[in-house]
């Protein structure tokens, strides 16, 4: 086999370019040099904007009125986090045929392993250029690689690889590669850290790594300033271990909802929690899968966010189950602060086939779970949304 020097960097890094603007856009072509956002409505958060529209200063997590304020002509688009969903987890099994050293690091990137497979796999870069080719032809997005001996220094070469690229950076190249950078570049420095360095004269990479390390940890406290140590020489870990992302659409599902208008009112936010409860569980029914952990994500009007979970005693996918345990989570806040944002998400999802439920006793063993799948009938025959619980009903009229 062709010796192309990029044995010496068996860690991958595969990340989507532009993921859910890529998606959104794979039947859209007319859009594809046109400014695009996705999210982002009245009072929502972009979730993510294609290239053109980054040229403009648009960047996720930019409240909606400030993307609109950058780029007024951008096309908005509301994100089908169905088809996300069904995209990474494609990605994924593509990932894992491969190699089954994959360390999921979010909904769209992921670390891989290939120093075992160079036999039936082939090199590195041959690895690389295959899985671009594949993901392209596959799922028509792009992606970029990053090739290196550590990950974090995989991690940089696949920014720097954008878009639609690959970057090797060998172990004796490192050095010549990280010190002029910011420090801000380095994986996992992020606005505080940055900051904090930035105060005390630390600029580049190489600023960094010229600090001895005693000093260093003086300044930082020991494990960070060990960490960072590591990250500016390029030294930082080589393994990986094998997981599945915290968002990976196999482990949890999720959904959330920005308010028209800031609110404190109990029954408003628990119509919503119970709309988002429905939607949530009928993706995880259409998927065969059921969750134990119900977990809520409330952002206040000044946009502090924090997030509350609790473990059911058995996997459920049942509408008004989530839908109980979203409120109990919410009710314990014991808050009368205004909301801008909800969201509910079900975690530790698994096949639903063989779980089943221990009936309290008294309890019907019909109920809840085949309403749920009659409304699910319902929508696949007359179209989503055509039967809901009455409270959502009422909450639409004027």
């Amino acid at each position: 086999m062709t010796d192309d020097g990029s044995s010496v960097c068996p860690i991958l890094h595969v990340d989507m370019d532009a993921f859910y603007a890529s998606v959104m856009l794979r039947d859209r072509p007319e859009l594809r040099d046109v400014p695009v956002v996705i999210g982002g409505g009245h009072r929502g958060v972009v979730l993510a904007a294609n290239y053109p529209a980054r040229a403009f200063g648009v960047r996720s997590g930019m409240s909606g009125t400030d993307a609109r304020r950058l780029c007024p002509q951008a096309v908005r688009l509301a994100p089908d986090y169905v088809d996300f969903e069904a995209v990474s987890r494609s990605v994924m099994e593509t990932f894992r045929q491969v190699t089954p050293l994959v360390e999921a690091y979010s909904l769209d990137e992921a670390f891989l392993d290939v120093r075992a497979v160079r036999r039936s796999q082939g090199t590195p870069l041959q690895v690389a250029e295959w899985l671009r080719a594949t993901i392209f032809d596959e799922q028509r997005i792009t992606c970029s690689v990053g090739l290196a001996g550590t990950v974090s220094v995989a991690k940089l070469a696949s920014r720097r690889a954008k878009p639609d690229g690959v970057l090797m950076v060998p172990p004796d190249r490192v050095v010549d590669y990280l010190h002029p950078l910011d420090v801000g570049e380095l994986f996992g420095v992020g606005p505080k850290t940055r900051a904090k360095l930035l105060r005390i004269g630390l600029v580049t990479v190489g600023d960094v790594a010229r600090i001895p390390l005693p000093t260093l940890q003086q300044m930082l406290g020991s494990a960070t300033g060990r960490h960072l140590h590591e990250l500016a020489w390029g030294t930082d870990r080589s393994t990986l271990t094998p997981r599945r992302s915290d968002d990976d659409p196999e482990r949890s599902m999720g959904a959330e909802e920005t308010f028209s208008r800031d609110t404190a009112d109990p029954a408003v936010i628990s119509r919503e929690l119970l709309r988002l409860s429905g939607k949530v569980t009928a993706r995880m029914r259409a998927a065969g899968l059921a969750g134990r952990t119900v977990a809520i994500r409330i952002r206040y009007s000044n946009f502090e966010t924090i997030t509350r979970s609790r473990s059911l005693p058995d996997p459920t996918d049942v509408s008004t189950v989530v839908h109980t345990e979203a409120v109990r989570l919410f009710t314990a806040l014991g808050t009368q602060r205004r909301i801008r944002l909800v969201g509910v998400r079900v975690e530790g999802l698994r096949s639903r086939v063989g779980v089943d439920r221990q009936l309290a006793l008294g309890e019907r063993d019909r109920g809840w779970r085949e309403a749920d799948r009659a409304v699910d009938q319902a929508g696949r025959r007359f179209g989503r949304g055509t039967v809901r619980p009455a409270t959502l009903i009422r909450s639409d009229r004027p």
